[in-house]
């Protein structure tokens, strides 16, 4: 139902994560028969969790522990990671900078070009190690590595900015890049995003995206919302784009998953995320706390070195146990971010769920006291949900 903000001006009301509750159905299920797989491209993972591509979250051996722990980690093309041989001493100068001099040095930092040899590089060694590469890029970006990436052996490639479109308007004297032509170019899948509608992720998928990334701006580090003013919550924007994907694979009987990206902190979080008809999520942050974690206990958006307009900074998350305890357990915290595995399958198992496709047909209903109800006594001692 529309909302009208005045005379001229009517609205549609959206819905984020934390306003919404999942359902328990009429049967219950033991947590070991949830069957999580999903699949992206031809990869099937057992996790449906994909670490960002975010210069303080994943590089090589983060990339390498993910793919041997079921899940998937993303390398930025345009980060540190290809622009410096050793990237160890910029990412101590990162993680010691104050907050004054934080946007300064990142615009200096990633001034450093990108090698094209560095990119080769980084994907043998993920490859070598016996990783799965999964790499990503601006549109820019892709137009000028993706050759490399496809002749470097890369798995999956990500085309990643803040919006993502088929009718993108450029100067004449530049060149958009082509969508469709670029994923039906390449010889690997390439994964599309961002975006938040219905109508840009059907054109996305009919451009030929082996998954689409859904969310602007609700990143733990990012500020695209409050520099640009641009996005929708994440609930509505899942919920919007899964329709399209679901229109799309019956009119062509080709499915084309939606990975839900950003905002994302707990394993209630992604439990949600799947609700609305995700098929599975990108995270950073929770990552990004991990102790074999290139952010030094830091963590960074990728606009946030931007020259002209950042639309990020950095925030400090630390070190609260290894990947595999926050990935698969055992938790040794009580707020939900750690075995975010063990979450997921203990939801389907209540609400029902034996795979991902049934987690996505669960009843959700409007909770927005579901994180306060009943909670005074952790929110004032500061544990739990209260945190």
């Amino acid at each position: 139902m529309d909302i009208q903000i005045g005379r001229g001006k009517t609205a549609r009301r959206a819905y984020g994560i934390d306003e919404i509750a999942l359902v328990p159905g009429l049967r219950t299920l033991d947590p070991v028969l949830a069957d999580t797989h999903w699949t992206i491209g031809s990869i099937d993972r057992e996790i449906p969790i994909i670490a960002s591509a975010m210069d303080g979250v994943v590089d090589v051996d983060m990339a390498v522990h993910l793919s041997q722990l079921g899940a998937l980690g993303v390398l930025n093309l345009e980060g540190i990671q290809t622009r410096y041989a050793d990237p160890n001493p910029i990412l101590d100068r990162i993680a010691s900078v104050g907050n004054d001099g934080f946007v300064t040095l990142m615009q200096e930092l990633y001034a450093e070009p990108v090698k094209a040899e560095l990119i080769t590089q980084r994907v043998q060694e993920i490859k070598q190690q016996g990783g799965i590469a999964a790499v990503s890029a601006t549109p820019i970006g892709a137009m000028k590595y993706g050759e490399t990436v496809a002749k470097a052996g890369a798995d999956l490639f990500f085309i990643q900015a803040t919006v993502v479109s088929t009718a993108h308007l450029s100067p004449e004297a530049v060149t958009p890049l082509d969508l469709a032509n670029f994923c039906l170019e390449m010889p690997i899948p390439v994964i599309l995003g961002n975006c938040v509608t219905y109508e840009v992720a059907l054109n996305l998928m009919k451009a030929g995206a082996a998954a689409v990334l859904v969310g602007i701006g609700p990143g733990a580090a990012c500020t695209s919302r409050g520099v640009l003013g641009v996005g929708i919550p994440q609930a509505t924007a899942i919920a919007d784009c899964a329709a399209a994907r679901d229109d799309y694979h019956r009119d062509t009987g080709n499915y084309v998953p939606i990975i839900a990206d950003g905002g994302l902190i707990t394993g209630g979080d992604i439990c949600k995320c799947i609700a609305c008809g995700a098929d599975g999520v990108m995270i950073g942050s929770p990552f990004a706390r991990a102790k074999e974690a290139p952010g030094r206990g830091y963590h960074w958006g990728m606009a946030t070195p931007s020259p002209i307009l950042p639309r990020g900074t950095r925030i400090k998350v630390g070190n609260t146990g290894t990947l595999e305890q926050i990935l698969r357990g055992p938790a040794q915290l009580d707020d939900g971010t750690h075995n975010l595995l063990g979450a997921l399958k203990t939801s389907m198992g209540t609400l029902g769920a034996k795979n991902i496709k049934e987690m996505q047909q669960v009843e959700v209903v409007i909770a927005p006291s579901l994180l306060t109800e009943g909670k005074v006594y952790q929110k004032a001692q500061q544990l739990g949900m209260g945190k």
